[in-house]
Formats: C-alpha cells, structure tokens, sequence
C-alpha cells in the first residue's frame, strides 16, 4: 500500500516539473490531476491565485504572507497570458519602460494590451490585478520578450507612452532615454507616424538629460521632412546627472538618477554633522561601548533569536565550537561569531576613515571583507559551502513580502562599481549614510547578510561625518522596512531619512 509519504512525494516530483530555473512553478488546474492538486494545497506547496490557476509556494509560508506571490508575480503574467492570447500581447508602452530601465516592481494592476482581450479586470492576490485591454499592438518588429514577458521596444514605448509619464516617473524615463544610443531608430518611427508633438517632447526629454546631438537630430530630421516641431522638455527640473553613452546597465544610471534626485531632501533633514573627532580612541571605545545593543538588534531584525548572554558569550571566546556540539550546531551562535568577526573588521575600516582616508574607497575595498566575515563561521562549521564566501551572488534574490525585485547578477556587477563611485564623490556624511544604505539593500548583492552589511556600511559612512554608531532597534523593525520600501519601490526616501534621524543620538 502506497503511504501518505509516498503520495506526496509523487506530487512533489509532478510540482518539480513545472518549476522554472528560478525553482517558481505556475501551474494551471487543466494541467495537472485532481488528486496532485488538491494535495499539494492542503499541504501547503500549491496557492490559488485566480480560479483553475495556481503557484508554488513554500509550506512554511504563513497566510498573509506575499513573498511567493511577489516572486512569482512577472512569471505567473507570461504563462497567463500566452496562454489566453498566444503571441497575440504586450504589456503597456508605460509599463514596458519600467522594464526596460530595470524597475521590475510588482504594480498594483498590469496593464495588458491583446487585440482578444476583452477590457477585463482580474483580480489576483495580494491586492493586485491584472486589466486586459483590448487593442492593437505593435507590429512584430517592435515587440520584444524580455524575461517571457511581451514588451513594447525601448523606442516604441517612449513614443507611446503617456505624456505625463516623464515628470510623474522622471527616474524611469531618464533611464530608459539614457539607453537609446542614436536617434535613427526613434526618428524613423516619428517621421513614419508624423509624431510632431511626440518629437518636440522627446527632443525636449533628450536635450534634458545632455543628449544634444539626439536632440538636434530628432528636430532637423521632422524638419526636413516638412513637419513643424516645437520642442518641450517634458521633465519638471534640470537634474546634473552625466550619462556614460557607452553605458549599457540601466541600473548604473538608475542609482546615478536616485543619488542625484534623493540627496537634497537627506541634507535639509540631517543634523549637521559634527566633523571628524579629534580623540579617535574615544570614539572607538563609544563604539565598542555600543556593540552588544547594535549585535543584538540588528541579528533580531534578520530573524536570528540571540540574546545578550550569547553575545557576551562569543566576544568573550567561551564559545567553543570545537569542543561543544551546541556551539557548534547552533544557527544563532554562528550568526552572532561572524556579527562579531564582521564589526573587528568594519572598526578597523572606521579607523582608517577617522585617520581622514576617503570613506567611499575604504568600504568598496572592505566591504567584501566585513561580509566574508559575516559567513566565515558557518563556514568553518560546515552549514555553508566555501563557495558562499566567492563574492557576490550568482542567482537572484528575492526580498520577503517586498514588491521590489533587486537586479539580476550580471547588473550586480555594473551597479556596485557605480554605488562606490559615488559614494567616493560624495562630500556630504548624511547622504554617504542613508544613500549608501539604501542603495546597498536596493541592489541587494549579496545572497545573505544584506541588510547587516548596509547597516555596517551606514554606520561607516556616519563615522566619516562624526557621527556616533547609530543602532536600528528590533522594536522598529516594521517602520524601518516599511521605509525601506517605500523608497525601493515609490522612490520616496522621506520616510527613511526620517527613520534614521529619529535614530541618530548626538546628544
């Protein structure tokens, strides 16, 4: 007789089928038997999304939770709807630039063009929804699949999306003008339509960001062609962002426009800074002062469950994992051994920045180190492989409950070459702090250990202004995510510079 065990694990090997690279599975009902299904949602690994239609979820996941759901949301949109309308669709020009420029939020509702949609409105999980409209698309040639899902071309949707679009998603545009790379494509597409006010707006957009040669081009090319052009920047303000026109990343210029637009708002909120201290001991000894509070709160923010004695336990080296099987085999301990290897590390770059060396530099040369000792003990213990040492990740993250989706791993490598650039050219100490955090756990280049790694970098960053170590409390860890997202996926940092003034104690 075949066990319950048996049973499931059968369901199991049918789930594994469906999954994808990325181990997400969309599954729908016609697609798969009764009695798999059923199991595997009574068991937890199946979740409903729309009627007949499904996603894999871990069993652990408790209700409420959105993580499975926002991990899976772009996968679940492109076997939805090739599914209902074949080749036959595309997400909106306004949408398909968020895309292009490497803003993969998940929306409150995907717009879905489809000349077989029927002007529906489907509400999924979660609160979101997905509306097909129904209407024509763009010819073949101007359509591109990115990540399974139909997108108007770069071009295409800058020519096609809302007028308002520039000043109400300024970051995303700029981003996605910066990528276009001559103005033969998108003058070609306006001199066919006879876009004039679309080519006075675009000329105005390109000449905004100092693409003056595309500008001219898109102006002198409708002229020539008889049509009456009057330019208009669309953008509502001048930001002095200069565009690499060789660059091919968005996201390196996507965290350049944030910088840019952002840092004023953290300057007129942060208390001025009190300068380098001239008795570096003291500050030191302030720091270590603080480490036990800071270990404690920022492990609980990550979920480990440490306590003071513990952490007294590993500084003091009565934590003996070769000698005792629980040091050894406990999560927690580990956690809190690499917090103390990792904060020896980061004082040691705090007393080169006091020492006046330029901040930017010394994090983007110790920053891999504070995280390889993060993970060293867990590596000596055999819960983590070598391999997890390497560097930054290899495969995406995902970030739990958030809508944001930190950028793939090959972007990884454009980006945080770009977040230490700035953060060298930066010369104000509140803005290296919050921008240089935020930024960090935006791009998230790290599969574990993130968020304790942009709070060591924060407080790096504060020391370089003379700021004192500033501990994010577990008792605030909602607001502080909470803040974090709304920054991530509304690019409004007001909320976060609010949080870490309310936190920095220079009294």
């Amino acid at each position: 007789m075949v066990t319950p065990a048996e049973k499931l694990a059968q369901s199991l090997e049918i789930l594994s089928q469906f999954q994808n690279d990325n181990g997400i599975a969309v599954i729908k009902a016609s697609d798969i038997s009764r009695s798999h299904k059923d199991r595997l949602v009574s068991k937890g690994f199946l979740r409903e999304v729309i009627k007949g239609w499904y996603i894999s979820v871990r069993p652990e996941e408790k209700a409420g939770d959105s993580t499975s759901w926002y991990t899976s949301f772009w996968h679940f949109a492109s076997v939805y709807f090739k599914e209902r309308f074949g080749k036959d669709w595309c997400l909106s020009p306004e949408q398909s630039i968020f895309i292009h420029s490497g803003n993969h939020t998940v929306p409150k509702q995907l717009l879905v063009r489809s000349p077989k949609a029927g002007n529906n409105k489907i509400d999924l999980i979660h609160g979101t929804s997905f509306f097909d409209l129904t209407s024509s698309i763009p010819s073949k040639e101007e359509i591109v699949e990115k990540d399974g899902v139909n997108l108007f071309s770069l071009t295409t949707a800058l020519i096609a999306c809302s007028p308002t679009f520039f000043s109400k998603y300024s970051t995303d545009a700029r981003t996605a003008l910066a990528m276009v790379k001559d103005s033969s494509e998108i003058l070609d597409r306006l001199l066919d339509g006879g876009h004039t006010i679309i080519a006075g707006r675009l000329a105005g957009a390109f000449r905004n960001i100092d693409r003056e040669r595309i500008a001219n081009e898109i102006i002198a090319g409708m002229k020539s062609a008889d049509y009456n052009v009057r330019e208009d920047d669309p953008f509502k303000e001048k930001l002095s962002v200069i565009f690499n026109a060789r660059e091919t990343s968005p996201y390196v210029n996507r965290i350049k426009l944030m910088w840019q637009q952002i840092r004023q708002q953290v300057i007129d909120k942060f208390p001025k800074y009190p300068g380098l201290p001239i008795d570096i001991d003291k500050y030191l000894k302030e720091v270590d002062d603080v480490y036990v509070t800071d270990a404690y709160h920022s492990l609980s923010i990550e979920g480990y469950h440490v306590t003071p004695e513990l952490i007294e336990k590993v500084r003091s080296g009565n934590w003996n994992p070769n000698e005792n099987e629980g040091d050894r085999q406990q999560k927690d301990a580990m956690a809190a051994r690499g917090y103390w290897q990792a904060f020896l590390a980061v004082k040691e770059s705090i007393k080169e920045v006091l020492g006046g060396k330029n901040p930017g530099a010394i994090a983007d040369n110790d920053h891999g180190k504070w995280y390889r000792e993060l993970f060293a003990p867990s590596v000596a213990a055999g819960i983590l492989k070598a391999s997890d040492l390497a560097g930054y990740r290899t495969n995406p993250v995902y970030i739990k409950g958030s809508k944001h989706t930190p950028p793939s791993p090959v972007a990884i490598r454009d980006a945080m070459p770009a977040l230490f650039d700035l953060l060298k050219e930066e010369k104000e100490p509140s803005v290296r702090a919050v921008l240089g955090h935020f930024i960090f756990v935006y791009l998230h280049p790290y599969i574990d250990g993130n968020g304790r790694t942009g709070r060591f970098l924060m407080n790096v960053m504060l020391a370089s202004g003379g700021y004192p170590w500033t501990v994010i409390s577990v008792e605030n860890r909602n607001e502080y995510m909470d803040a974090l997202e709304k920054a991530s996926v509304e690019q409004d940092i007001s909320a976060f510079v609010d949080f870490i003034v309310k936190h920095v104690n220079l009294d």
